[in-house]
């Protein structure tokens, strides 16, 4: 890989490409900078974790983790993840791993009520019909999509359990559905499916 490859890699991940389409929409949504930075390190960590590039993944799952420390409220969920990303790269039923699990549930813990304040942005539909249908029962839309968000953060307490108990075994899948299942939209739902779901497979 040259030099330059891995330098508009590494630019791509930090978000500072000024052709970044992401990036400007996330910017234009009230985003962070952080926000998507997270969001790229840890899907790049999980891919080098799932490529057998421990080194590399770890020194992303680090480098999420020390972005959503400093960057994110004291409650956010993304600093969870990150423990738990950590925790599944220091080897299942170690004393590391056990405490970065032992922190991330006291973390994930702390954000209790946060889909209740979720703000849910408006989804880009293939047809008219379905943007007047949501535009027209958005109370019942916003309810459901509540009630789909608080059941998949119950999965991830599952998994969160299955780790803690030293399974290398996860009772859910979660970033093998983050493609499928990552909003278009940069809005809180996608910063907490992203909790949720940037969560790597143990190896």
């Amino acid at each position: 890989m040259s030099s330059m490859t891995m330098s508009m890699s590494a630019r791509h991940i930090l978000g500072f490409d000024a052709a970044d389409v992401d990036w400007r929409q996330a910017k234009a949504s009230g985003w962070r900078r952080a926000d998507l930075r997270w969001e790229r390190l840890s899907e790049a960590a999980i891919a080098a974790w799932q490529a057998h590039r421990r080194f590399r993944a770890v020194c992303l799952f680090h480098l999420a983790y020390r972005q959503a420390r400093f960057s994110f409220a004291p409650s956010d969920r993304r600093i969870a993840t990150s423990l738990i990303n950590l925790g599944i790269a220091s080897g299942a039923g170690t004393v590391t791993a056990k405490r970065y699990f032992a922190k991330a549930r006291h973390q994930w813990q702390a954000s209790r009520g946060d889909v209740d304040d979720m703000v849910v942005r408006p989804r880009s539909r293939s047809s008219l019909f379905h943007l007047r249908m949501e535009a027209r029962h958005r109370e019942t839309y916003l309810a459901n999509t509540r009630l789909r968000i608080s059941r998949i953060i119950v999965e991830t307490e599952e998994t969160l359990d299955a780790l803690e108990a030293g399974s290398l075994t996860l009772p859910h899948r979660h970033s093998s559905r983050w493609r499928g299942e990552r909003p278009v939209v940069f809005d809180d739902m996608r910063k907490i499916l992203g909790a949720c779901l940037l969560i790597a497979c143990p190896l």
